[in-house]
This record gives C-alpha cells, sequence and structure tokens, in this order.
C-alpha cells in the first residue's frame, strides 16, 4: 500500500505549504521532458499530490490508508504531463528551467476558465447595485394597502446628459483606448500557453465613441450620485417580513441596467386583531349572564364600529363570524372577522348573587 507521505518526503504533520513545495521540487526532478526524469516516479508524485492537497481525500487516507472519494485512491492525479500532450514545464519564465515554481504568476481560475469556456469569457452587460430598505407600516395599512414616498440618494442617470457622458450637442470622436472598435484584446501568458481575450471598452463602454467635451455635471461618467423620490405601492394583504420587488429603481451604471430595490415589509402588532389569511381575528370577552341569555356588543372594526349580537347558550370558545369584513382578497370580495368568545367567570358572589345561583342549581341549571 503506498504511503503518500513518504513519497512527498514530508511528516504526517506537514502543512499545506510544506506539502506543495515538496510536490513542486519533486515534480521538477521527475519531469519527464527532463533530461533524468521519471515518468512513473512523476506520476507517483502526482497521485500523492493530488490526495494530500485535498482536505477531504487526505482524512480519508490518514484514518483508513486509502481513499474513497470519487477520483481518489490510486485514480487521484495533479498535474499530469500526459493530460497537457507533454508540454515542457521547464520552459516557463522565459526558458529559466523553474519548473513548476512559475505556477505563482498564474491566475488558474482565469486559465481554466478560458481554456473550457472556448478561449474567452462570455460578456456580461453591466449592471447598477439593488438597494435594500426597511419600510413600516400599520396594521391598517398592511390590511388594505398604501403608497409611500421615500428619499433615497442613489447613483442615477445624469439628467444633464441623459447618461451620454456629454455635453449636449457636443460631437463624437473615435475612443483612443480602442481606437474606435469598442474591445480591447489583452492575451496572457498561462500554463496551456497564451490566451487572448476581448472585453468592453472601459472608455466608451463598447460605443468606439466618446464625447469631444465631457458632461460638466457628471464628467463624462453619465451617472452622478443625488437624491431621488420614490413611490412604494405596497398591495393589500401583505404580511410583516415580506419582500416588495421594484425593478430599475436601484442603482444606474452607465450604459448598463439599472438595479432593483428590495423593500423589507415591517408591521406594527394590533391591539385587537391578528391575520389568518384573508381573516382577522379577535377574541371578546362577555360575561356569564351574556353567554346565557344572549345581547349585544360594540366592536371596533378597521372599517368602524360594529355592532355585534351573542346569541342565547353560546360556550366559551365558540367563534362568531362577521362577513366581508376582513382582509381584500380581490377588488369585490374580502375575508370575515372571526371572534372567538371568551365567557368571564366571576371569582366571587355576593350574597344575593349566591342565592339566585342557588336558585338556578335548584331548577337543574
Amino acid at each position: 500500500m503506498k504511503n503518500y507521505y513518504e513519497i512527498l518526503g514530508i511528516p504526517k504533520s506537514a502543512s499545506k505549504d510544506e506539502i506543495k513545495k515538496a510536490f513542486r521540487k519533486l515534480a521538477h526532478k521527475y519531469h519527464p521532458d527532463k533530461k533524468d526524469g521519471n515518468e512513473e516516479k512523476f506520476k507517483e508524485v502526482n497521485e500523492a499530490y493530488g490526495v494530500l492537497s485535498d482536505d477531504k481525500k487526505r482524512a480519508e487516507f490518514d484514518t483508513y490508508g486509502r481513499v474513497f472519494s470519487e477520483g481518489g485512491g490510486n485514480g487521484a492525479s495533479g498535474f499530469n504531463a500526459q493530460d497537457f500532450g507533454g508540454f515542457d514545464f521547464s520552459n516557463f519564465n522565459g526558458g529559466n528551467a523553474q519548473g513548476f515554481e512559475g505556477f505563482q504568476d498564474f491566475d488558474l481560475g482565469d486559465i481554466f476558465g478560458e481554456f473550457f469556456g472556448g478561449g474567452g469569457r462570455r460578456e456580461q452587460t453591466p449592471r447598477g447595485r439593488d438597494i435594500s430598505i426597511d419600510l413600516e407600516l400599520s396594521f391598517e395599512e398592511s390590511v388594505f394597502g398604501v403608497e409611500r414616498k421615500v428619499l433615497l440618494t442613489k447613483t442615477s442617470i445624469c439628467d444633464h446628459c441623459k447618461g451620454s457622458g456629454g455635453e449636449p450637442g457636443t460631437e463624437m470622436k473615435t475612443c483612443p483606448t480602442c481606437n474606435g472598435k469598442g474591445k480591447i484584446h489583452e492575451t496572457r501568458r498561462s500554463l496551456l500557453g497564451n490566451f487572448s481575450t476581448v472585453t468592453t471598452c472601459p472608455t466608451c463602454h463598447g460605443k468606439g465613441k466618446v464625447p469631444k467635451e465631457q458632461c460638466r455635471v457628471c464628467r463624462g461618467a453619465g451617472v452622478t450620485s443625488k437624491q431621488e423620490e420614490i413611490t412604494i405601492k405596497v398591495p393589500p394583504a401583505i404580511n410583516d417580513g415580506e419582500m416588495i420587488r421594484m425593478t430599475g429603481q436601484g442603482e444606474a451604471v452607465a450604459d448598463g441596467i439599472t438595479g432593483d430595490l428590495y423593500v423589507k415589509i415591517h408591521v406594527k402588532k394590533h391591539p385587537l386583531y391578528s391575520k389568518d389569511g384573508p381573516n382577522l381575528i379577535t377574541d371578546l370577552n362577555i360575561k356569564l349572564t351574556t353567554a346565557l341569555l344572549g345581547g349585544e356588543y360594540v366592536l371596533s372594526t378597521l372599517d368602524g364600529n360594529i355592532t355585534v349580537k351573542i346569541p342565547e347558550g353560546v360556550t366559551h370558545g365558540e367563534v362568531l363570524r362577521i362577513k366581508g369584513k376582513g382582509v381584500p382578497i380581490d377588488k369585490s370580495k374580502r375575508g370575515d372577522i372571526l371572534i372567538r368568545l371568551h365567557v368571564q367567570i366571576p371569582k366571587r358572589l355576593s350574597r344575593e348573587e349566591k342565592k339566585l345561583v342557588e336558585e338556578l342549581k335548584k331548577e337543574g341549571l
């Protein structure tokens, strides 16, 4: 059974940096393209590094003496010379035989992203930042909806130049950065050779032309920081914690897409009501005599005061329904108010009250 620590010549307590240094040294020594190279040794060093450089695989190897993860064990590999068509690593750093020490000069994420993506990254339209704010509503506003105006300081399209970056009426000239092409070609040296990338020109933003005279307000940026009043339309039946997304109300960016505004709703608690879907729920305390004989109570609702008729013989916990006074469902329909009755039993009775209760007891009540 292979001992990957012995292959790299490091102790079991070696850090990641020590593992990497040992790998680079041995890979350079045994590289098959070198005069005294050894392909078998090179593959073995690669396999050891592939396991010990991965935290999960290393933990498995330390515990069980082998690797169970996909691609682990005998299939583990780091950089294999055959995988890259026998590429001569000794030609890095201007021809000096630096071997793997040259890796530190490259961004491997960029290299492989470009390689497997067809030689370049897909261009993306620039997008402004999103903005998030909090908005507090009363319970009534959350039920019926409301319009609120807020004043935000954000990056917006310049009103003077309308985002062009030039003084109104000024002529356009060829962009000096990209020579009118709107694109910039860059060639970078990488592990797999030279790669050319094409990016949008940061000066003209892909237009190929720039104004001869920059806008005096935004100084050619096309955007400025300013205060803007925004109207937020809160729909009916919104709940605490919900988010309203307002597309295109975030921060602007020149020749790009404006970000969005996210409004998080906070609803104040109501002293009487709570929401349960389209219905409003409230509790009503009634006297024992009302529970027995029935009666009327004045109830405060979100639409004003109403008189609630309590029927005879109601019980504790019984629910009365008032239709059409709850949360709006659509323009013509609303939920209901559900009233939970709580019969109040007196804790103390006067002599006269006790006599009356005794009489009721004799009657079988």
